[in-house]
């Protein structure tokens, strides 16, 4: 829905309120036009209820007021007189049409002297409840938002599970354009797996004022662009999913091109405008390595300092096979192997295989050799183990997966570009060549029209040479750059997918450890309450928060015992 078409909207509301409250205005002693003036009328009705007239601010905001609406609809009954439970039941689930009845049906009188308090436990219970959800959802929302790293994309800075605070406000607060959807939850139902908005109707995309820009090398959480599970994770069903952009899945990696850059990877290594791009000291990337060893790789022989370290073996494939297109489409469909070397007869490669197909292409486990993801650190400390042979960084070949999907390009995981990131007003030229660069800006992200004929193109009807930009966008990676899912292979990150920037590592456990007990034995108390950006060796606040928590616990306990000493 568009803006106009919002304000239209509004006004039918306006209209419903009207009609529905007016004879509730006059018994309370005001005027019926006072029914019928957007915001005034909502003012006034805070009067009527004896509520704060600030609730009419949680009325415009996005998510929360779903939860206030149902709670001014309560308030209005009852300040009428209707404090059944039956009546509030029916309000709620007539959408408060409910309201029609007791004012055109009932002669109820006005209660302007009624107790605000709840009328029994459970009330008071159900009332903190849902003042405590309304209040969490507001800073969820729009202030901070807890978030869960679930892979290892970028390991050593930020580990698989750590749980972060991450800001809403440093870029700007995005209002959700998703109107209907459950509080607290993302884009499914707790245990149902249902989804847990509509995706009908939406706002037009709106963002607060935020406190600064995104810079280079900034960890950034944002929706996943190329999103079309129908649930955040664990959705292996190859369906595609239409999800609203608030909707898509999340994800955090490290900006490495803002908008404006000009980007290219040489052997993994990121340039900005020419020159290499240099990492805060936090930042250890990693990449896969070959390990030769002079004895074959047991337990007793591979390095214990790496045992947690993912790794893969490394096999040898008859080269006749390994260049053959339906071996490599087969191959992709059992697993996933890169090309590390070669001989006359055998090409050696690494990766992860399906055992029973590696066994119908003969291919041989090479047990001197493995493939293992290391930090420079971990490599030079390796190049010192007794039985080292060699160790060689792993460069992958050509692979059409990665942006623009061109073959021809011949551009892989650590090599490519250089390419231009969009920046809102900047102009390109468009054609044939540059069209896989900007066709999911024009097409999805910016929603136009857009038509190829031959070698001409049309941007909603019309033939063009150019276009520009409505927004900024950004190139996210991992630092675990052998093993992650980033822009390398979906591209451009528009700013409206941008979510928040991670702030703080509030909690840290092994999410993989195999039981409770042993995931309660994992927990990382050094990383408990530490930035996430910064430079040197992170400093945990936990015994200050602790501190903190004590005291609101001791400060509460008293001021309770204080007033049952009163009573």
């Amino acid at each position: 829905m568009t803006f106009t078409e919002w304000f239209i909207f509004f006004l039918v509301v306006q209209v419903i309120h009207f009609l529905g409250t007016w004879k509730l205005y006059i018994k309370s002693g005001r005027k019926a036009w006072e029914a019928a003036i957007p915001i005034y009328n909502g003012i006034v009705l805070m009067q009527i209820i004896n509520r704060p007239k600030w609730w009419i601010i949680l009325l415009f905001i996005p998510v929360v007021n779903l939860l206030m609406f149902p709670v001014i609809w309560i308030e209005t009954i009852r300040t009428f007189g209707f404090y059944k439970k039956l009546d509030s039941f029916l309000v709620i689930v007539t959408l408060g049409l409910y309201i029609f009845y007791i004012n055109y049906a009932t002669d109820t009188k006005y209660n302007a002297d009624r107790s605000l308090k709840p009328r029994s436990e459970l009330g008071e219970w159900v009332s903190s409840i849902a003042f405590a959800i309304i209040a969490a959802t507001l800073v969820h929302t729009y202030f901070m938002q807890p978030f869960t790293i679930p892979t290892s994309s970028l390991e050593k800075s930020l580990l698989v599970g750590d749980y972060l605070f991450v800001s809403k406000f440093h870029y700007g607060a995005r209002v959700p354009s998703t109107v209907i959807a459950a509080p607290m939850v993302h884009d499914s139902l707790p245990f149902t797996g249902t989804a847990s908005y509509l995706k009908k109707p939406q706002l037009p995309y709106t963002r607060l004022p935020g406190l600064q820009k995104i810079k280079n090398n900034d960890i950034v959480c944002f929706n996943w662009p190329a999103d079309t599970l129908a649930t955040m994770w664990g959705d292996n069903s190859g369906k595609f999913t239409y999800k609203p952009v608030d909707k898509k899945t999340n994800y955090v990696k490290r900006c490495v091109g803002i908008a404006g850059d000009s980007l290219e990877m040489r052997n993994g290594y990121f340039y900005i405008n020419g020159k290499k791009n240099a990492l805060p000291d936090r930042a250890k990337l990693q990449f896969y390595y070959t390990y030769e060893s002079k004895k074959p790789i047991n337990q007793s022989t591979y390095p214990k300092f790496l045992i947690d370290k993912e790794r893969t073996n490394v096999y040898k494939i008859l080269s006749e096979y390994w260049d053959n297109p339906k071996v490599q489409a087969a191959i992709k469909e059992n697993g996933f192997l890169s090309k590390i070397g070669s001989d006359s007869l055998y090409t050696e490669v690494a990766g992860g295989i399906n055992p029973q197909f590696a066994q119908r292409l003969k291919m041989i486990n090479v047990d001197t050799k493995i493939n293992i993801n290391l930090t420079e650190e971990e490599v030079t400390r390796l190049e010192k183990y007794p039985l080292t042979v060699s160790i060689k960084k792993v460069n992958h070949g050509a692979d059409n997966a990665i942006f623009p999907h061109v073959e021809s390009l011949g551009w892989s995981q650590d090599n490519f570009g250089p390419i231009y990131i969009p920046e809102a007003g900047a102009t390109v030229k468009i054609d044939t060549e540059s069209l896989p660069f900007y066709e999911q800006i024009i097409k999805n992200y910016e929603n136009n029209d857009l038509q190829v004929v031959g070698e001409n193109i049309y941007i909603n009807g019309e033939k063009a040479e150019s276009y520009t930009f409505k927004q900024d966008y950004f190139y996210l990676i991992g630092d675990n750059r052998h093993n992650s899912l980033d822009a390398r292979y979906w591209g451009y990150v528009p700013f409206d997918h941008v979510l928040g920037k991670p702030v703080m590592v509030w909690f840290s456990w092994d999410a993989n450890a195999a039981s409770f007990g042993e995931k309660i034995k994992s927990i990382r108390w050094d990383r408990m309450f530490t930035t996430v950006h910064g430079g040197g060796k992170p400093v945990s606040y936990r015994y200050f928060v602790f501190i903190l928590i004590a005291l609101y616990i001791v400060y509460s306990f008293y001021k309770g015992k204080k007033k049952s000493t009163k009573k």
